[in-house]
């Protein structure tokens, strides 16, 4: 048994070891900052408090109902929303949550198509999508400009207009997605998607933060009724879920995040969520703003040096992301494994096109760049061209140990967590 926890602990200071060492690009992770991780190891961990706050089915909740209204009001106040749950466990349960509040299996749904960018949560049953599979919904996709990397509005509009004459009860239309490089016309669609009966919906599990931070859109403000999102990726809190809306949804998401599509929820993450409120409420911007710009910095980088950088016409990105076209190098697999062995973690991605070129989800078109974790632990504008100086060599050549040199050197200053209370290390156990 000892013996089992040794390589277990090991294991542990192996990655973190590791990830100290790499690049971290992957677009939905982030790091936390000590605080929110010393609530993450507290007793909360340990409870249970199923339903809303003074309506518990459990005794023992006197602190952690107060722990949860205070995450409710933060909440409230980041997204300037009339109503919000943060007891979801994660982005998907914050999606079936609305889809169970606002849908019956059999009703339809619009939605981005993954090649377009959309998250499987929001997708098709013969894709095992969650949409589809657990709640029953007919998926059916808004209409995409890949020159723009944008939904087409006129098309959607008319597209709405047909699904309602051939009589499919389009209940929802649920903007945001996976690959998210710039806002969605939400307030260019709100009128055409109220006329069809349908509630205009958005997905901010990527944005999030950027929308706290006031860098990226405003879903509410321009329309949309509800706004489910991640409480990691951009906003850069412990990993879970949670839903803000106009209050006339209050009642019907509440049920459906319990006792619909959860029991307990994580107590201790609730509390980390609430401690991220805070932080985004006072390094927000500021954040928001330098990822912003470091993902354009990147973008507009790895262009100059040739690489097929998507959303040119559109300066690239105005989010965290960046999508690159490697087919010219081989596959998306591919590179996402030739990358991870030079310590650049990023991951492959299906880009619009793809599947009519035979590609899948495992040899995809394209890379999905995150800049939201390097922008955490200090990177800048600098940082950014060198980050698309080794990528560019890490593509082009099979250098290993040269480029994870080059890796560990870019890394060696970057080691701290930054946009926080605390000056936290970002590796506990290395």
């Amino acid at each position: 048994m000892k013996n089992q926890q040794a390589k277990l602990i090991s294991l542990v200071k192996q990655h973190e070891k590791w990830f100290s060492e790499s690049l971290p690009l992957v677009a939905s992770e982030n790091v936390a900052s000590r605080t929110v991780r010393q609530v993450l190891s507290s007793d909360l961990g340990h409870r249970y408090a199923e339903g809303w706050p003074g309506e518990r089915v459990y005794a023992g909740c006197k602190f952690i109902d107060q722990i949860e209204l205070e995450a409710i009001s933060l909440a409230k106040t980041l997204f300037k929303a009339e109503f919000a749950d943060v007891r979801p466990v994660s982005g998907a349960c914050a999606n079936l949550a609305v889809y169970s509040t606002l849908s019956d299996p059999g009703d339809t749904m619009m939605a981005l198509s993954i090649p377009n960018g959309g998250h499987i949560s929001a997708g098709k049953k013969e894709f095992s999508g969650t949409a589809g599979l657990v709640h029953g919904l007919d998926i059916e996709y808004f209409v995409f400009d890949k020159e723009n990397m944008n939904i087409d509005v006129d098309q959607t509009k008319k597209k709405l207009k047909a699904l309602q004459s051939a009589g499919k009860k389009v209940k929802i239309v649920m903007f945001g997605g996976s690959l998210f490089l710039f806002p969605h016309p939400v307030k260019d669609l709100v009128e055409a998607i109220l006329e069809v009966g349908a509630v205009p919906c958005y997905d901010a599990a990527h944005v999030a933060g950027l929308i706290a931070g006031g860098k990226f859109q405003d879903p509410l403000g321009e329309g949309a009724h509800i706004m489910s999102f991640s409480t990691h990726k951009t906003l850069f809190g412990p990993q879970g879920g949670a839903v803000v809306s106009k209050s006339q949804y209050g009642e019907g998401l509440k049920k459906a995040v319990f006792p619909g599509t959860s029991s307990n929820h994580h107590l201790h993450n609730v509390a980390a969520k609430a401690l991220t409120f805070v932080e985004f409420l006072k390094f927000g911007a500021s954040y928001a703003k330098a990822v912003t710009a470091n993902a354009q910095t990147l973008a507009e980088a790895l262009a100059q040096k040739g690489e097929n950088v998507l959303g040119e016409n559109h300066g690239y990105t105005q989010s965290h992301q960046v999508a690159i076209d490697v087919t010219k190098y081989g596959d998306g697999g591919q590179v996402e494994k030739k990358l991870e062995n030079m310590n650049i973690i990023a991951n492959r991605q299906l880009l619009p096109g793809d599947l009519q070129a035979g590609r899948h989800y495992t040899n995809p078109g394209g890379i999905r760049l995150g800049v939201s974790e390097l922008t955490r632990l200090g990177m800048g504008k600098s940082e950014m061209k060198e980050v698309a100086e080794v990528l560019h060599v890490a593509l082009t050549t099979d250098k290993v140990d040269a480029v994870k040199k080059r890796v560990r050197e870019l890394r060696r200053l970057h080691q701290r967590v930054k946009y926080s209370f605390d000056d936290s290390p970002a590796y506990f156990y290395r």
